[in-house]
């Protein structure tokens, strides 16, 4: 007898949740769970759809979850920059014998206005900030520990929860999710005098409003690329990933 399909969707963005709420409205049939880092504390959840939050354990704990919990296929639907993650999920499925496939959002292009700089890497993007700037640095609390080696920086940190722990550096924090309204996250810039964005090429419509902001009030941008894809399937929009979740193959 076949074995019952059994998706596990490594989840953490928005287009992850939207597809699991696609998925348990098209296939209800079709099991389903959808994993969180759970790197925010009150993550919004799909009505529905069943949920894990933590790590595996790398991956070999991760190859004995799906051995244990009958996964039959694997959707890596994590942040663009989750290299580990990533890693990961691809090397428990070789030892799991599952399929399994990535999705990632198209990354943003400049449009005329824009100013911005690529850099490479965190380290890059420190060292490319002029003396005495006061940059907004949009990338999350596990990504700012390179910046406390430049005492002539005033920045501002966004997190989407208060830190438990002190801020390594002296910065001015501000707490909650980026707005989606271009102009809601220019008058933030405006209130804190920021004079440049700090921030990852993650793409997506949720958090463009920022790069949108930047580019309207004539703001540079230190734009850190993105790392190497994985290797394997690269499905880049919905409907790709949906067709790949309910492929009988």
């Amino acid at each position: 007898m076949a074995q019952a399909p059994f998706i596990l969707l490594l989840g953490g963005t928005a287009e992850a949740s939207v597809l699991a709420r696609r998925l348990r409205t098209m296939r209800p049939d079709i099991g389903l769970l959808l994993s969180l880092a759970g790197r925010t504390k009150a993550p919004a959840l799909p009505d529905g759809v069943e949920t894990r939050i933590g790590g595996f354990g790398g991956a070999e704990g991760l190859a004995r979850f799906i051995h244990e919990q009958g996964v039959t296929r694997l959707l890596d639907a994590t942040h663009p920059y989750a290299v580990g993650m990533s890693r990961n999920a691809g090397a428990a499925a070789r030892l799991a014998g599952i399929p399994r496939a990535t999705f990632l959002r198209p990354t943003w292009e400049p449009v005329d206005g824009d100013r911005w700089q690529e850099v490479a890497c965190l380290r890059t993007a420190r060292d490319a900030l002029p003396s005495g700037a006061r940059p907004f640095l949009a990338l999350g609390s596990q990504h700012i520990a390179p910046f406390r080696h430049r005492s002539d920086l005033c920045p501002v940190l966004r997190q989407v929860d208060a830190p438990a722990d002190p801020l390594p550096f002296a910065a001015t924090l501000v707490t909650g999710k980026p707005s989606e309204d271009s102009a809601e996250e220019a008058e933030l810039f405006r209130e804190h005098s920021i004079t440049h964005l700090v921030c990852r090429n993650s793409g997506g419509a949720r958090g463009y409003a920022k790069i949108a902001a930047a580019r309207k009030m004539r703001m540079p941008v230190i734009l850190i690329q993105r790392p190497p894809e994985p290797d394997g399937p690269i499905l880049r929009d919905l409907d790709a990933a949906l067709s790949w979740l309910i492929s009988p193959s």
